[in-house]
């Protein structure tokens, strides 16, 4: 099987004593490639640098998330256009609107979300989309613009089966992540994980975050990375009625469409 994790937070500083490995693992386990989370001005430029140095095996997203919002200027949009130029940068985000948390102002994320909609609409590059307790607003900003871009995905989708039913209607990819393997808060999606069409679903780790609480045995670090996506695939084809083999083709051809990437 050959994945691709298209949301892996590999500059993480947890990730900083032995990445090279994290990615052999990766490798070793079927994830042939990675989109790596772009979440703040450094952020963006630390994961597009590192995707540089897998050339073909990795690439990135640039964009600033709702927590960061309040430190979004015309400097940083700026950097951030200069970043979309670059070849391994393959979506802007991750933006959107959070809520739950309030790290940064809610006009702050609104206005931050508004200007990564037209970036993206400018470079003409998908959006990797977030967005916590905010459904309303978050659709009342994105569904008017989203004819004027190529593509768009929920990464990390978490909510229930009327928004899942309202993203898929507005033509969105939905991202899903071990958020589906636990069991405390998750269990929902095993429910409605089978609404996501075919060619709208792709798979995430979210990594170092949301460690799959179905790995057997488990790990001796609570900290998730990308080799662990098989199982993500494993929980996501079980609820679906799929084979993993199947989910893993769809998936993998959805991803490498929906950001463009080259053969191989």
């Amino acid at each position: 099987m050959q994945l691709i994790d298209i949301g892996a937070n590999l500059t993480h500083d947890s990730f900083d004593r032995d990445r090279a490995d994290v990615v052999q693992r990766a490798l070793d386990n079927g994830v042939h490639r990675m989109i790596l989370t772009g979440a703040s001005a450094q952020g963006s430029q630390d994961a597009a640098a590192l995707a540089g140095a897998f050339p073909g095996s990795m690439f990135a997203t640039a964009g600033v998330h709702p927590h960061h919002a309040s430190e979004y200027s015309d400097e940083v949009h700026q950097l951030l256009r200069d970043l979309v130029t670059q070849e391994v940068v393959v979506a802007v985000g991750e933006c959107g609107l959070d809520y739950f948390r309030d790290f940064s102002p809610r006009d702050a994320q609104r206005r931050a979300f508004e200007r990564q909609l037209d970036l993206a609409a400018e470079a003409q590059l998908p959006l990797f989309l977030h967005q916590r307790d905010a459904h309303p607003d978050f659709v009342e900003i994105l569904e008017p613009r989203l004819s004027d871009l190529p593509h768009a995905v929920a990464h990390c989708f978490t909510g229930d089966a009327d928004q899942l039913r309202e993203y898929i209607d507005m033509g969105l990819h939905i991202g899903i992540t071990g958020w589906i393997c636990d069991e405390r808060r998750g269990s929902h999606l095993k429910e409605i994980v089978h609404l996501i069409p075919d060619d709208r679903l792709m798979l995430e780790t979210d990594a170092p975050y949301l460690l799959p609480r179905t790995l057997k045995p488990k790990p001796s670090s609570r900290r998730n990375e990308p080799a662990f996506l098989p199982e993500v695939l494993r929980v996501v084809a079980e609820a679906r009625g799929q084979s993993i083999e199947e989910v893993a083709v769809l998936t993998t051809a959805t991803a490498k469409r929906f950001f463009d990437l080259p053969d191989g």
